[in-house]
């Protein structure tokens, strides 16, 4: 018995090795979508964002964050839900929005057929902690091994879908030397 146990721990650890910490919505206390479109998996595409506002390095804090990110979203912007799928704190957790299955409402024309990855924080003139980076490459990996992003995704800048500057310059120079980015 213990032999079989040791062995579906260590399978366990190969097929779901590189998934981060992810808290559940109801974990960090967010609120129920109004609505919700499935999506399609795997998706094509990574887009990664950053949230221009206070960074979090606690998981208390990042909690504050996601609240205050989908209180934003849902009462100033009227969507029916926080629009990433997932946002990364610098404390190296990932918190989920939309989740895997659900279309989000981070990046015109991509949002059905892509995963949204925010990081907490501004990125222009600094990049994400090691922790934040690892937990993204990691949520991406993760959804690779779940069968919810494709194995040949292209990786891409919200700034590369969209007119805007996110994921800030230093970050989006560090993306873009990361796997399968493509402007």
């Amino acid at each position: 018995m213990l032999r079989f146990l040791l062995l579906l721990a260590a399978l366990c650890a190969v097929t779901y090795g590189q998934c981060p910490t992810i808290l559940t919505k109801s974990q960090w206390g967010g609120r129920a979508a109004t609505c919700r479109t499935a999506m399609t998996t795997p998706v094509t595409y990574v887009v990664v964002h950053h949230t221009e506002g206070t960074a979090c390095t606690s998981q208390s804090a990042c909690i504050t964050q996601a609240k205050n990110i989908q209180n934003y979203h849902m009462n100033s912007n009227g969507w029916c839900d926080i629009g990433y799928n997932f946002l990364v704190g610098e404390d190296g957790n990932a918190y989920e929005g939309r989740g895997w299955t659900s279309v989000g409402a981070h990046a015109p024309n991509y949002n059905s057929n892509s995963i949204g990855i925010s990081v907490f924080g501004s990125f222009t003139s600094k990049n994400p902690t090691t922790a934040a980076q690892n937990a993204v490459k990691n949520l991406i990996s993760c959804g690779v091994s779940r069968g919810y992003i494709k194995s040949a995704y292209i990786l891409k800048g919200h700034r590369n879908v969209t007119a805007t500057d996110c994921p800030g310059n230093t970050f989006y120079n560090t993306v873009k030397t990361w796997p399968r980015f493509q402007a």
